[in-house]
């Protein structure tokens, strides 16, 4: 059963755990926290270390102390895998987390394993300016009149997966975008306009999986294909009947996906007991 704890320090990070051995860490998108993870704890914790966070401004972390920099994302990475005394991580990111991950790789590729990168893409400053406007104006402009996110929870959740998504895992989504905090939220959907990796990809030598739904809305099954391109030797997998939440979606071909990778190079990363 994953537990909750608390990395000290500025801004407190909380996070989740469950099982020991090799670690990996699950990063969850800008409209997420940890909880859009149990159902991978449950399912790596039994042969893993697996984390799970509230990144900064997010479930039950503090908000950042700072306007925040989409860099500092990676540095409270970097503080988690010390906090846990861990040289490296499987890393996981979905959507932003999967931006986070390549932020990630770009400061510290001593620290990685090996890295997942799950329905995202090579970054938003990169996307046409059409693309970004209609980004923020469909996150910011209802948030600018009053609204609250969870006014916007149901149209947006259904945005975001496959139309064949049962009812069930809808609501999870639409309770965890309910749960943003406004202010952080509006900071981090800034901040994700700056990202761009198409340079810095070229450096990543870890072992490199490229996971998307095949009828993921935003980060499309083309973006995954862009992006695996910039990565040598990556690999790519298409989760059937996905949207943009694939691990929630489908998570039993998620978790066999992921799995068969993180198997095959297990004892990379650091050992959490």
């Amino acid at each position: 059963m994953a537990s909750l704890h608390y990395m000290k320090g500025s801004p407190k990070i909380a996070y989740e755990r469950e099982g020991s051995g090799p670690l990996v860490v699950f990063m969850h998108g800008i409209g997420g926290n940890r909880g859009n993870w149990t159902d991978q704890l449950a399912y790596f914790g039994r042969r893993y270390c697996a984390v799970a966070w509230d990144a900064r401004g997010y479930g039950a972390s503090d908000d950042s102390p700072t306007t925040l920099k989409f860099t500092d994302y990676a540095d409270d990475l970097r503080r988690l895998l010390d906090h846990l005394g861990a040289r490296k991580a499987h890393v996981v990111g979905l959507s932003m987390g999967g931006m986070i991950a390549q932020d990630f790789h770009a400061r510290y590729a001593d620290r990685i394993a090996t890295l997942a990168l799950v329905d995202t893409n090579l970054g938003m400053g990169m996307q046409p300016e059409e693309f970004k406007r209609e980004f923020l104006a469909r996150r910011l402009t209802p948030l600018e009149q009053g609204m609250t996110p969870k006014d916007t929870a149901a149209q947006n959740a259904k945005a975001l997966v496959s139309p064949r998504t049962p009812d069930e895992l809808v609501a999870k989504l639409r309770a965890s975008l309910s749960a943003l905090r406004t202010e952080p939220y509006k900071q981090a959907v800034r901040a994700i306009l700056s990202t761009d990796f198409r340079a810095s990809n070229k450096s990543i030598k870890v072992p490199t999986i490229v996971i998307v739904g095949e009828d993921d809305p935003l980060t499309t099954p083309a973006q995954a294909d862009a992006l695996a391109a910039t990565i040598s030797g990556a690999e790519k997998a298409v989760i059937e009947h996905a949207g943009h939440l694939s691990n929630l979606e489908q998570a039993d071909r998620f978790n066999a996906v992921l799995g068969a990778f993180l198997d095959r190079h297990a004892d990379a990363a650091s050992r959490v007991n």
